[in-house]
């Protein structure tokens, strides 16, 4: 290489270095001048602006991903089924909260209120499809088994309060708290104290009814509900309802079935529900949560629309139940049967009180028509997964229209002398209202804003 070239490679390296140098003054300066802007304007600014970017990713990791190797352990749920199924989804959305895996949760297949050392613990998965509900609800909360734990770090404690002075702020700083680096480092958060029904509820209705239809019975349960609505159906064509010819369906032989409607009734006349619904009533001094096997007859037997003759399923708690006339008295054309007169009381009996109620519940979900109490809490997550129905048939704003999945209140006074229209406020901010029942069913929900 000649000294002239040599020169050359110099004066370009100069050069370079020189821009090198201009760019990084160029960016000092940059920076400085905007530090100056923000101070300018007031560091509530920046801070703003820094709490709103990792608000974002962390809602929208919660979003899209939920940790697999960071756990959330909850304590037996216990109650009826509908408590239960609650309990399950606050627990869920607690997790989801904590970006968690929820430990798959015991059930209660008994009913005790009292006796928790009674309580016959079930698991999850002997109720519910386990692999289903991650698959339905991928992305937003998820469960686990106890076998993914690699148990690397002593789970951490967290006691939740209880009484009067343990009000939603505090509960919702303790959840803040537990997302905090001291405790996140722990493999498994183990909740202890009192049952998840009677948490604190910091999430929307929109949001546990994403989890409810999450939940699928297993296909053991899936086939005693279809064969005691095929009963149903079977004693409609033998009482003359008239056939739904809009509606077929083919069986496993190649022949076409007609649609064979029918109502059912979640009839609370039990001795445990009357003794509670009079004190809710003196309670909150309304007269419209306790009704008699009279009036709800009275209410049905009103409801405009219904082509008879019709079979009507009752839904009772068997062996709470005193009055053994409850299929007596019924308006011409309303045929009704419970599960004794059925024939299918000994396939219920086989199974414990929770997979009882989980069968009666599908089989009030898919009726034609659903008449229930508006303080139940059974009642109240059946219609609020019709109104989810409906919602998906493009019924978003009105329930006046006669559709399919049309449900009603016999506690509440409604058109005609009939049960009341009902379904759910999907734009509502708590389940408060579903947790422990309403006289509040107006259709005239803007659930537009939940779409």
């Amino acid at each position: 290489m000649n000294f002239a070239s040599c020169e050359l490679l110099k004066l370009s390296s100069c050069h370079m270095k020189s821009m090198v140098f201009r760019c990084f003054i160029l960016v000092m300066l940059i920076l400085v001048f905007r530090i100056t802007i923000c101070s300018f304007r007031g560091s509530t600014w920046l801070t703003w602006r820094t709490s709103n970017w990792i608000a974002m990713s962390a809602a929208s990791n919660l979003q899209y991903s939920i940790r697999r190797d960071k756990f959330l352990e909850v304590p037996q749920i216990v109650w009826g089924l509908n408590n239960q199924k609650i309990a399950l989804a606050r627990a869920c959305l607690t997790s989801r909260f904590l970006n968690r895996t929820l430990l798959m949760p015991s059930l209660s297949a008994s009913l005790f209120y009292k006796e928790v050392d009674l309580l016959k613990p079930m698991p999850f998965d002997k109720i519910f499809n386990f692999e289903k509900f991650n698959a339905l609800c991928e992305g937003f909360v998820r469960l686990g088994r106890y076998s993914n734990l690699v148990n690397h770090t002593k789970p951490f404690e967290l006691q939740k309060g209880s009484g009067r002075k343990w009000t939603k702020d505090r509960d919702l700083d303790q959840l803040n708290q537990s997302r905090e680096e001291s405790v996140d480092t722990a493999e498994v958060i183990r909740i202890v104290g009192k049952n998840p029904f009677l948490w604190h509820d910091h999430w929307p209705v929109k949001d546990y009814a994403k989890i409810f239809e999450c939940l699928v019975v297993v296909d053991e349960i899936e086939n005693e509900v279809a064969k005691v609505i095929s009963k149903i159906r079977e004693v409609g064509r033998m009482v003359g309802h008239k056939t739904d010819a809009s509606e077929k369906k083919e069986n496993t032989d190649g022949l076409i079935n007609l649609h064979v409607p029918y109502i059912a009734v979640h009839m609370r006349i039990e001795k445990d529900w009357m003794i509670h619904c009079k004190k809710v009533e003196q309670k909150l001094r309304i007269n419209e949560i306790c009704s008699s096997k009279e009036e709800i007859m009275e209410r049905v037997s009103h409801i405009r629309g219904i082509e008879l003759p019709v079979t009507v399923y009752l839904a009772v708690a068997d062996i709470l139940l005193e009055d053994g006339t409850i299929l007596s008295g019924w308006k011409d054309g309303l045929v009704p049967f419970e599960k004794k007169r059925l024939g299918v009381l000994g396939a219920y009996k086989k199974y414990p009180y929770l997979i009882q109620s989980a069968i009666d519940y599908e089989v009030c979900s898919r009726a034609d028509i659903f008449v229930g109490n508006s303080f139940s809490t059974f009642s109240s997550l059946v219609v609020l997964s019709r109104t989810q129905k409906l919602i998906k048939m493009g019924f978003t704003n009105s329930c006046s229209v006669e559709v399919g999945y049309s449900s009603y209140a016999y506690n509440i006074l409604g058109q005609s002398g009939g049960a009341k229209r009902w379904m759910t406020d999907m734009s509502a901010s708590s389940l408060v209202d579903i947790s422990y029942g309403t006289n509040n069913i107006s259709c005239n929900s803007n659930w537009d804003k939940t779409l």
